[in-house]
């Protein structure tokens, strides 16, 4: 995130000259004058590989200029004649992902608006939309203008352009013709390839794509739903990259490997398929060749064949089966490693290679059933199973940067805080990532389950004969991306069930680019002709007590799709509790003084950071923090500081995320409607928010990570809500022996009220093992509790997990709340009594030693804190966080905190005595030359502050 204060820079007030028809002094008027002279830009990020040697990514050294049409008012031909003058333009690096952006992205590289995602800042720079559709902003209404110059390739080569997609739709120019028209060059995730050869020049070549508003109500696009505020420009731009792909006369692309892998995972029998593009004007021949490399080195294994491609056109090759005996099994992190294969192929004439292709892919099987068929679900609920594993699918929705911009670094940092979280899952919506994205997914162990978006031109179910041809193309694209990754393990439709013409356009799609994973037909409970029962249904999205997730019994009997009967039954595709509320730390950094107050003193105000929606807060509408806020003033007590507000929305989130978790885990061995999968919506957001996320995208870890974060431990005991039960589940690798329950039962004055312990058990991997003990806890009317359960393997706690609960419970008001996003409440627990607790006090110690963690971090820090309370005096809910502080002790002033850390774990309640060991990986150059201080808080206790000692180099 940029810092406030930063100065505008040259190109800025070039920019605001340039945007207001002006030209900054020295500049002449634009035309196809003088060459303007070479300019380097210099890349922010690494230009990333193409996979061939034919392919560039255009851009790469010397970058884009950038200009909307209503300053730039040439032709298309003038502007993309060599040596047209771009003085005043902007100029725009690719990112990490090889592509020049939307328009904001230009201007934000340029200085415009610093510290875009403060307060309002974005709305005050850019303007605002209120509804998802057409452009409303006068200032990105005209077309934009992107820029570049390139060589020509060798003589006798042929040239072709590759557009990956244009968010928007474009008129593609080059070299003074138009090569494409607004009318073809359209659709975010369809590839179009153009034919340029005879318009090059040997002196050297500009392109110039005219970008036309994006329209996510009228093209195959993309747009943010109510995810976030509408990006001013509606992410009109480039979002992968432009290429140029040189050679000939034979050109080998579109690798990839066809798996044939047994049930038992024995042996699998691999097919390399290439396309052989012939772009003489004489039939060619010449001999392919793939390599497949198995991980960790071993042997190659090589197979050749030659082929003749007649003059202009490609052959399909299918090279001889490779068959590989006990091969090297791709599995999710929490169950095995993550070996990946090597793919090379290559194209030779005479002995001399042409060009050649390199990629990587995962063995691997993935397979999905309808079971467990209900009342509700009379079809049966959707399940996965991987390598012939059945899963519960715990995962997250996947938001990206909101102007589309793309950091590797930036995707590394987040899966350390999805493997930290216990996670197995991201779910993508309409969202469809770079390669490099993938590549690290499947690096990690993630699973994907990718799929179409929502609420928009995607849903249309009257297509014009040029869109239906988009629409397959679009599948076809996205299936030749996706194919090679064992990350994605699944494709599905969003809300609606596709026409029959859509699903035929989609699958032929599909299988045109060879990519086989279980396709679903509907995020909610819906059904298509070839597909047939999804076995999925969607929410709730706002505020919902933790015992609604406990619920089974309840669904629609007027609603098949069963949108919003959200209790733990089924596979639920997006659901969450609504509104999540980030630390201090985090708020200080995006909200204003003034949207601090209304944050705690008025909850139907409109946070900006929340989305564009308004006040209402009922419905489809999510613009307050109304609806979580009447639960924490109804469960916790009215806040009366902001301080206050923000540790009550802590507890609640906490509550409510471990809940959703718990719940669909332990009830996966119901026999009707198991729990299969929650997709908790949503997982990250592009920017800082309140409104549905796991965790901020400042990487602030709150309540509702560290919810979650304990409900996904390998190895965990829950409290079920439904039956006042223990549940064991053992969500790891390896069968785990010698495990035992410790049960405790506390009231708020800290007294020991019950304590007893299970027999030791036995749990193989992915076991749930469900009434392993029940607890004896108060049943007098208005009395608040605490249970605390210690999962001990062989006499070591590895898990602690407490409960805070009233016997005065959250009463849902059934009728009233089926089909509602948000439960209607007929009366609300009541936690009142958390706010009276005796004060406790504890202690910390604090190492720092080195230890490689995600994202480059090189430090690991272990917190030791302990309840030292002479009395029996619960230390609730402790939060460690490093900070920037001096060698006494003391934190230093301003936002100190170190945002590298990830916990492993958090938000701890501790009884006297007892000791938790809290650790972080982190970056050491993130204390900037500080002492590391770590801060310890808790409800009750007061806030201390000790010196981490160092071991570390």
């Amino acid at each position: 995130m940029a810092h406030r204060g930063r100065k505008l820079t040259t190109a800025a007030v070039a920019l605001g000259l340039a945007l207001l028809g002006l030209n900054p002094p020295g500049a002449a008027a634009g035309g196809a004058t003088a060459p303007a002279p070479p300019v380097t830009v210099q890349p922010h990020l690494p230009d990333p590989p193409t996979g061939s040697s034919a392919v560039v990514n255009l851009g790469a050294g010397n970058g884009w200029k950038v200009q909307s049409s209503a300053t730039a008012t040439q032709s298309g031909s003038r502007i993309s004649t060599p040596g047209f003058a771009t003085t005043g333009w902007l100029s725009v690096a690719n990112d990490g992902g090889g592509a020049p952006g939307t328009e904001i992205n230009a201007l934000l590289q340029n200085g415009s608006c610093p510290d875009v995602f403060y307060s309002v800042n974005m709305k005050s720079c850019y303007g605002q939309m209120t509804t998802v559709g057409p452009e409303t902003i006068t200032r990105f209404k005209a077309p934009w203008w992107y820029r570049t110059d390139f060589a020509s390739p060798p003589a006798g080569q042929s040239a072709r352009l590759v557009l990956n997609g244009v968010v928007g739709a474009a008129d593609v120019w080059v070299n003074g013709t138009r090569v494409a028209d607004a009318a073809t060059a359209t659709g975010a995730y369809a590839e179009h390839v153009l034919d340029i050869t005879a318009l090059l020049r040997k002196g050297g070549n500009s392109l110039a794509i005219d970008l036309h508003p994006n329209d996510p109500t009228g093209m195959l696009s993309v747009d943010d739903v109510d995810w976030t505020q509408i990006p001013p420009d509606n992410n009109t731009g480039i979002q992968f990259p432009v290429q140029l792909e040189t050679g000939g006369p034979l050109v080998d692309g579109n690798a990839h490997v066809v798996q044939n892998t047994a049930a038992d995972l024995s042996s699998s029998a691999l097919t390399v398929k290439t396309d052989i593009t012939n772009t003489s004007a004489t039939a060619q021949t010449g001999t392919v060749t793939a390599t497949v490399t198995p991980p960790g080195g071993g042997a190659d294994m090589t197979v050749s064949q030659n082929v003749t491609v007649p003059a202009r056109s490609t052959r399909t090759v299918a090279l001889p089966t490779l068959t590989i005996a006990k091969p090297q099994i791709w599995w999710p992190y929490q169950l095995g490693g993550q070996p990946l294969y090597r793919l090379a192929t290559s194209v030779a004439q005479g002995g001399a290679v042409l060009n050649s292709t390199g990629s990587s892919f995962g063995i691997r099987t993935v397979d999905s059933a309808l079971v467990g068929p209900s009342a509700g679900a009379p079809g049966g609920v959707r399940q996965f199973t991987v390598n012939g594993t059945p899963l519960v699918i715990r995962g997250g929705g996947w938001d990206p940067d909101l102007f589309l911009r793309y950091d590797p670094a930036d995707t590394a940092r987040q899966i350390g805080l999805l493997k930290s979280l216990g996670v197995n899952t991201v779910r993508l919506e309409g969202h469809f990532m770079p390669a490099d994205w993938f590549q690290q997914m499947d690096a990690a162990g993630i699973l994907v389950n990718a799929g179409y978006q929502c609420c928009d031109f995607w849903e249309n179910t009257s297509y014009t004969s040029a869109q239906q041809s988009l629409y397959q193309l679009t599948a076809q694209t996205l299936g030749r991306e996706l194919r090679n990754h064992p990350s994605v393990f699944s494709f599905q439709w969003s809300d609606n069930a596709p026409t029959a013409t859509q699903e035929t356009l989609a699958l032929n799609g599909f299988k045109a680019a060879d990519f086989d994973v279980p396709f679903v037909s509907s995020a909610e409970y819906n059904t298509s002709p070839q597909l047939g029962t999804s076995g999925e249904k969607e929410g709730p999205y706002d505020w919902v007590p933790p015992s609604y997730w406990y619920d089974t019994s309840h669904y629609s009997t007027s609603d098949p799709t069963q949108t919003n009967a959200g209790g733990s039954w089924g596979f639920d595709s997006e659901q969450s509790s609504g509104d999540t509320i980030p630390t201090l730390d985090s708020i200080n950094r995006f909200l204003s003084p003034g949207e601090q107050t209304a944050l705690w003193k008025t909850p139907a105000y409109n946070q900006y950071h929340d989305n564009y929606e308004g006040t209402g807060h009922t419905g489809y509408a999510f613009g307050t923090n109304a609806n979580l806020d009447a639960a924490i003033t109804s469960r916790y007590g009215a806040p009366t500081s902001l301080t206050q507000y923000v540790e009550e929305a802590q507890l609640q989130n906490y509550e409510s995320t471990r809940a959703q978790f718990e719940a669909f885990i332990d009830h996966s061995t119901n026999s009707a409607a198991p729990a299969t999968g929650t997709i908790y919506w949503q997982l990250n957001k592009g920017w800082p928010t309140m409104l549905w996320a796991l965790y901020n995208n400042d990487d602030d870890q709150a309540g509702a990570y560290f919810g979650a974060q304990q409900a996904n431990r390998p190895l965990h005991a829950l409290y079920a809500l439904d039956t006042g039960t223990v549940t064991v589940d053992n969500l790891g690798s390896g069968t785990r022996s010698g495990v035992t329950v410790e049960a405790k039962v506390y009231d708020t004055a800290g007294r020991l009220l019950d304590d007893r312990d299970s027999p030791a058990l036995s749990l193989t991997s992915q076991q749930v093992v469900t009434n392993v003990l029940k607890p004896a806890v108060p049943t007098a009317a208005g009395t608040v509790y605490f249970v605390e359960l210690l999962l001990r393997q062989n006499g070591a706690v590895l898990d602690r997990n407490v409960y805070w609960n009233s016997t005065t419970p959250d009463v849902v008001n059934w009728p009233k709340t089926l089909g509602q996003p948000q439960a209607v409440m007929s009366s609300y627990a009541d936690l009142r009594a958390l706010r009276s607790l005796p004060t406790a006090t504890v202690s910390a110690s604090a190492r720092i030693t080195d230890q490689p963690g995600p994202d480059n971090a090189d430090r690991l820090l272990t917190v030791t804190v302990t309840n030292t309370s002479s009395t029996p005096t619960v230390g609730f809910f402790l939060r460690a966080d490093l900070r920037r502080g001096t060698a006494a002790g003391a934190e230093l002033p301003g936002d100190n905190q170190v945002r590298s850390a990830i916990w492993g774990d958090n938000d701890v309640t501790l009884w006297p005595g007892e000791s938790e060991t809290l650790t972080a990986s982190f970056s050491a150059a993130d204390l900037r030359g500080a002492t590391p201080v770590v801060s310890v808080l808790g409800s009750n206790t007061a806030r201390s502050d000790v010196v981490a000692d160092s071991a570390a180099g």
